[in-house]
């Protein structure tokens, strides 16, 4: 009965992938769900959301199977009043290729130093420490046991956010 049940749900998820890759590359319904949700939030806000918002939302499950769900919105008048040189760590520490490809890795479930080390092109175990400073620093990474580190989960969506912005 249980090889049964998993059969059925390979299947159904066989399924909503061949219809999701035959459909548009969206989600939602209509093309701008989600901006219609924000200007509705922002028409109920009243006059104090007169120059708009910003909204960024995610459901996410990891390779480990570790699930996020996150949302957060600002108004456009707060960010522009914002000193947005505070954020210049937070992107400074992404803009490493080896950095990117350990938070990857520790998302995709290798959380040890040593799990990292013995990955191809990352340098040194010297240079992955230094790559792990980093991250930590600017708030990527928690360290938590020795040697051992994590995406914090409130930085796991807007980490794939941030690299949804940069592509293309």
């Amino acid at each position: 009965m249980e090889l049964e049940q998993r059969v059925a749900e390979l299947e159904r998820r066989l399924t909503a992938l061949e219809r999701r890759d035959s459909e548009s590359p969206g989600l939602g319904d209509g093309d701008f769900w989600a901006l219609d949700g924000l200007k509705q939030q922002l028409a109920e806000v009243g006059e104090a959301a007169a120059d708009g918002g910003v909204l960024y939302t995610g459901s996410v499950r990891l390779p480990t199977g570790e699930s996020y769900e996150w949302q957060y919105g600002a108004l456009t008048e707060a960010l522009f009043d914002g000193e947005w040189e505070d954020a210049a760590d937070a992107f400074a520490a992404l803009g490493h290729p080896v950095r990117l490809r350990l938070l990857r890795e520790i998302l995709g479930g290798l959380r040890t130093t040593a799990e990292l080390a013995a990955l191809d092109e990352l340098g040194t175990t010297g240079q992955i420490y230094h790559h792990l400073r980093q991250l930590t620093g600017a708030g990527w990474l928690n360290a938590v046991g020795r040697g051992r580190y994590e995406v914090p989960p409130v930085r796991v969506v807007p980490l794939l956010v941030v690299l949804t912005a940069a592509r293309p």
